[in-house]
This record gives C-alpha cells, sequence and structure tokens, in this order.
C-alpha cells in the first residue's frame, strides 16, 4: 500500500492552512436559503462602489450584480452585511469569489425565496486566505 497520496494531501492542507487567517465575527446569526447557504437568496445591484477593507469582504462596483447567499442579522448597533458573489461579463477575475458587503451599497433587484433559514454563524464564515 502506497501512502503517498495521503502524504501529498496533508502537506497540501496544511500549506493552504499556514496562509489562512480567522478574523473577527460579524455576527453571530444569518439567514440562508438552505442549512448549507447554497442557494441564492437575491440579485441585487450595486448602487456605488465598495472597496473591501479586508479579506472576508468582496470589491464592488457601481452597477455591477450581485448574488446574495446570505444576510448576516447585525447585533445592537452593529452594521447590516451580505455575502455574495459578483456577476459581470465584464469582471471575470471577481467572479465566484464569496466575500461580505454592506447591503446599503445594493439594491436587491429580484428575490428568489422568501423561506429563509436562520442559523448561527461560526468561525469559518470568516475565514480568510
Amino acid at each position: 500500500m502506497t501512502y503517498a497520496p495521503v502524504i501529498l494531501l496533508i502537506v497540501g492542507l496544511l500549506h493552504w492552512t499556514t496562509r489562512a487567517t480567522m478574523m473577527d465575527k460579524l455576527a453571530d446569526n444569518k439567514r440562508c436559503g438552505d442549512p448549507e447557504c447554497s442557494y441564492v437568496l437575491s440579485m441585487a445591484t450595486a448602487l456605488d462602489d465598495f472597496i473591501a477593507p479586508d479579506c472576508r469582504f468582496i470589491n464592488l462596483r457601481r452597477g455591477q450584480m450581485v448574488y446574495v447567499y446570505s444576510k448576516l442579522v447585525p447585533s445592537e448597533g452593529a452594521g447590516v452585511f451580505w455575502s455574495g458573489s459578483v456577476y459581470s461579463e465584464r469582471y471575470v477575475d471577481q467572479m465566484g469569489i464569496i466575500g461580505y458587503f454592506p447591503a446599503v451599497v445594493v439594491n436587491e433587484t429580484q428575490k428568489f425565496t422568501e423561506d429563509t433559514v436562520a442559523m448561527q454563524t461560526t468561525d469559518m464564515d470568516f475565514y480568510c486566505h
């Protein structure tokens, strides 16, 4: 029996996690379309540019379409953030990257579901690499 594939997998995982950073939580709870937060809740259009302050967030450009996957439930006095990924033929390099953005910089244009699942956030929701 050969252990080479297992050793390569472990080394690869260790290498990947050495560059990762655990960031502070933005909220303790979130709302998603399913328990895995893999269903798109809605589409939104960026009203203004947003520059990501750290690796938890994504950059948005005015007019860009955004798929919304989850909505953080704010703590008292905290801002409201949603998570999503951008969609645009002009910004192909950003497509598929999921991150947070302030809800106030987008206009929700189409809701796909009203039924949401309330769940707690975990440290992995704010994991950066």
